[in-house]
């Protein structure tokens, strides 16, 4: 039987790029609302800007494209929105609103970096894929992502195996923030790349949460 979350359950679809790299740092933020700028983050918005303009329309064309669409899927229980959507005229395609004929809708993310060695991008990529495809009632078999760093255009095909291992992350994030619950992990050279290391601080992370550190500090300047 599926699960059809309500619009207050929703966690953000950006989130799953976090979780994917470490759910510590995806609990930090998400959870304890815990964040820290650095050179990357701050990049990576200045990306974004023209992206997420969705004041922003462009027609060349049979094609259309659409910037900062939001997007949510109520079987994932997550919103977002796309830095791009192209709609491709197409006899098999879908209706558009107001739009006239039919369209193949193929979303598009952009990165400030390089291809990375996991598979984040493209975990985030297909969920926002799924998302269109339970709104708009259709299939939607690649998708792509531009890197800022190489300028180039990467295929991301949306196979099932990936499909599936966003649905079993989804449901993870789900049942660790009903719980409220801030995982424990090891430290690894990931924590150098990472915004949270100083709040994070990965080697005392057997306390169950930053939260709890933060009260044991305050306790032991009072003494």
């Amino acid at each position: 039987m599926s699960t059809e979350y309500k619009d207050e359950d929703f966690l953000l679809l950006s989130g799953i790029q976090h979780f994917s790299f470490c759910k510590r740092q995806w609990a930090l933020i998400h959870i304890e609302q815990q964040w820290q700028e650095n050179l990357r983050t701050i990049e990576g918005q200045i990306l974004h800007e023209k992206t997420h303009d969705n004041t922003l329309k462009e027609k060349r064309g049979d094609l259309i494209i659409s910037r900062g669409m939001a997007i949510f899927s109520r079987s994932l229980g997550i919103t977002g929105a796309c830095d791009v959507v192209e709609l491709h005229r197409a006899i098999d395609g879908v209706s558009i609103f107001g739009r006239d004929g039919a369209y193949k809708p193929i979303p598009v993310e952009y990165k400030r970096g390089k291809p990375k060695e996991d598979e984040s991008d493209a975990l985030q990529l297909c969920a926002q894929a799924m998302c269109l495809e339970e709104m708009l009632l259709c299939k939607i078999p690649e998708a792509f992502m531009f890197y800022g760093e190489t300028k180039r255009r990467l295929k991301i095909i949306l196979e099932d195996g990936l499909r599936q291992r966003v649905k079993i992350m989804v449901k993870e994030m789900h049942e660790l923030y009903d719980r409220r619950y801030t995982p424990k992990v090891k430290p690894s050279k990931k924590c150098k790349a990472c915004s949270l290391t100083e709040i994070c601080i990965p080697k005392l992370c057997k306390n169950p949460s930053v939260d709890y550190y933060i009260k044991k500090s305050l306790l032991e300047v009072g003494e």
